[in-house]
C-alpha cells in the first residue's frame, strides 16, 4: 500500500516537472486578475461606536418604559426608529451622502442602501452594550456619520420613553376616568337601591327578626291587658248599677218614712219646735198676746218652721248628693280611666300590629333582596379593584413622566466613541491575494490534469503492460542531441526570466501600490 502511494506522488511530482510552466502561468494570471480585482474596488471603511444602557437609579412606579423589557427589546425599538426613512433622510442631506446616486437613483434606494450599511449589534462581552457602526466611502463622513446615528440614538430614546410615559399617563386617566364614572353610577344605583330597601336588606334580617319576636310580645302583652282591663270595666259596671239601685231604694224608704210619721232629721228639728210651742202655750196661759215675750216665741216658731222645712229638703238633696259622689263618682271614675285605657291599648295593638306585618314582609323579602344586592356589589367590587388599580397607575405613570422629563430615567451613554477608521474593512488584500492564488492552483492543475488525459504516450513500461498485457523487453531513453540541449536550455533560460521577470513587476507594483495607499494590509 505504502509502495503504491509513492509511485503516486512521484506520478504527481513528474507531471508538476514537466507542466511547471502552466502551473506558474496560471498562478502569475491569478495574481494579475486578483491584484487588479482588489485595485478596482472601492475602499468601504467601518466606525463603530459603543454605547451602554444606564438602568435609572430612581424608579419609583412600575409603569416606568423600561420596566419587564431587555436591552435587546430596547435596542431594537429605537433601531427602528433610528434608522426610519425621515431620521436618514436628514442624516444623507446634512452629510452629503451619496451625491453620485441620487443623480440617478430614487431616495427610497438611497435610504435602502444606507440602511444596508448601518450596523446595530448587541457586545459580544454581554451586559447593557451595543456598538452602532456605519461602513462608506469616505472615512471623515463615516466617522461623522456614525456619531451622528448614536446622538440621533440617545436623542430618540429620551424623546420615546417620555412619549411613552406620556401615552401611559393618558392613558390611564383616561381609563380612570372612564371606570370612575362607571362606579359613580354603579355607586348611585346601590345607593337609591339601599335607601328605597334598606329595611329589608340581608344584614338587617337579625334585628328585624329580633324586632318581630320583641312586637309579637309586646302584641300578646297589650292583649292580655286588655282582657283584664275588660273584665276590670265590667266589675266596675256592676258595682256602679249596684250602687245606683241601693240609692234608688234608699231615697225610696226615706220618703216612706215621712209619709208614715217616723222621725227623721226633721222630726228631730220638731222636736225643738214642740218645746217652743209648750213654752209658748205656758206663756199665753200667765200673759197677753201681746207680751213681747210671746210675740218673740212666736216669731221664733215661725221661723222655726220655714228653716225646718228647708233643712229637711236641704238634707235630704245633700245626702243624696253626697252618696252618689263618693260612690257613683269614684266608680265612673275608675271605670272611664279603664276605657281609656282599653282604647289607649287597642290603638298600641293596632300600631304594633301593622309594624308586625311590616317587619314580616321585610323579613320575607331579604332573600330576594340578597340575591340582587350580590348581583350589584359582584358588578361593583370588580369596579372598585380596577378603580383603585388604576388610580395606583395613574400616579406611577405621573412620577414616570416626570423623571423623564427631568432626564433621570434610564440613558444611553457613549462609552467610546466614533473614531477615524485607520484601514478599509473591504476589500481584504490578503483575502484576495489567497483567493487568486487557490484559483490559480486550481485551475492550473486543472489544464495539467486535462493535458495528461489527452496524452496518449506512455511513460512507465509498468503501465504499458498493464494496458496490452505485453511484456517490456527493454526501454531506450531519449538521448537528446547537443543541438537540442542548447536550444532546452535557452527555453528554460527566458522561460525562468520572463516568470521573474513577472514576479518581480507583480511585487514592484504592489509596493508601489501600498506606499501611495492603493494597497492597505
Amino acid at each position: 500500500m505504502e509502495t503504491q502511494q509513492l509511485e503516486n506522488i512521484k506520478q504527481l511530482v513528474d507531471v508538476a516537472g514537466r507542466r511547471k510552466a502552466i502551473i506558474v502561468s496560471c498562478l502569475l494570471i491569478s495574481i494579475v486578475i486578483g491584484l487588479g480585482a482588489y485595485l478596482k474596488q472601492p475602499k468601504v471603511y467601518m466606525s463603530t461606536c459603543l454605547l451602554s444602557y444606564q438602568q435609572q437609579s430612581v424608579n419609583p412606579a412600575k409603569m416606568s418604559p423600561e420596566i419587564n423589557t431587555k436591552i435587546k427589546d430596547v435596542v431594537s425599538t429605537l433601531a427602528q426608529i433610528v434608522s426610519s426613512r425621515t431620521s436618514l433622510e436628514a442624516i444623507i442631506n446634512t452629510e452629503g451622502l451619496y451625491k453620485k446616486e441620487r443623480e440617478n437613483l430614487p431616495m427610497e434606494d438611497i435610504v435602502e442602501a444606507m440602511r444596508r450599511n448601518i450596523d446595530i449589534f448587541p457586545s459580544k462581552v454581554g451586559g447593557d452594550t451595543f456598538s452602532i457602526s456605519f461602513t462608506g466611502s469616505d472615512p471623515n463622513k463615516v466617522v461623522r456619520v456614525t456619531n451622528s446615528l448614536s446622538s440621533r440614538f440617545i436623542e430618540e430614546n429620551m424623546k420615546y420613553r417620555e412619549e411613552r410615559a406620556s401615552e401611559t399617563l393618558a392613558y390611564t386617566k383616561d381609563e380612570l376616568s372612564m371606570v370612575k364614572e362607571m362606579l359613580d353610577k354603579k355607586e348611585a344605583v346601590m345607593r337609591d337601591y339601599k335607601l328605597k330597601y334598606y329595611n329589608e336588606m340581608a344584614d338587617q334580617r337579625t334585628s328585624n327578626t329580633e324586632r318581630l319576636i320583641a312586637l309579637q310580645t309586646q302584641y300578646q302583652s297589650r292583649q292580655d291587658s286588655i282582657q283584664h282591663l275588660e273584665q276590670t270595666r265590667v266589675l266596675m259596671r256592676d258595682q256602679i248599677t249596684e250602687k245606683r239601685q241601693d240609692l234608688e231604694n234608699k231615697k225610696y224608704n226615706s220618703d216612706q218614712m215621712i209619709l208614715n210619721g217616723q222621725p227623721s232629721q226633721v222630726g228631730r228639728g220638731a222636736e225643738t219646735l214642740d218645746q217652743l210651742q209648750a213654752e209658748l202655750q205656758a206663756l199665753q196661759e200667765r200673759y197677753t198676746d201681746q207680751h213681747p215675750r210671746i210675740k218673740s216665741l212666736k216669731k221664733k216658731i215661725s221661723s222655726f218652721n220655714k228653716t225646718a222645712l228647708h233643712k229637711t229638703e236641704n238634707e235630704a238633696s245633700t245626702e243624696k248628693g253626697l252618696q252618689r259622689t263618693n260612690v257613683q263618682f269614684e266608680l265612673q271614675k275608675q271605670m272611664n280611666e279603664v276605657s281609656l285605657n282599653i282604647e289607649k291599648m287597642n290603638k298600641e295593638r293596632e300600631e304594633i300590629k301593622v309594624l308586625i306585618k311590616q317587619y314580616e314582609q321585610w323579613i320575607a323579602a331579604a332573600p330576594v333582596r340578597e340575591a340582587e344586592w350580590s348581583a350589584l356589589t359582584r358588578e361593583y367590587g370588580e369596579l372598585k379593584h380596577r378603580y383603585d388599580f388604576l388610580v395606583g397607575q395613574n400616579l406611577q405613570a405621573d412620577s414616570a413622566l416626570n423623571l423623564e422629563r427631568k432626564q433621570k430615567g434610564s440613558q444611553f451613554k457613549i462609552e467610546d466613541p466614533a473614531r477615524m477608521p485607520e484601514k478599509p474593512i473591504k476589500p481584504d488584500f490578503l483575502k484576495i491575494m489567497g483567493i487568486a492564488l487557490l484559483v490559480g492552483c486550481g485551475l492550473g492543475a486543472g489544464l495539467v490534469f486535462g493535458l495528461e488525459l489527452l496524452d496518449t504516450s506512455f511513460r512507465d513500461p509498468a503501465k504499458l503492460e498493464e494496458t496490452f498485457n505485453l511484456e517490456v523487453i527493454c526501454s531506450v531513453p531519449h538521448l537528446p542531441l547537443k543541438r537540442e540541449i542548447a536550444r532546452q536550455r535557452i527555453w528554460t533560460t527566458l522561460g525562468t526570466a520572463f516568470f521573474l521577470a513577472c514576479g518581480v513587476a507583480i511585487v514592484l507594483a504592489i509596493v508601489f501600490f501600498w506606499k501611495h495607499g492603493r494597497i492597505i494590509f
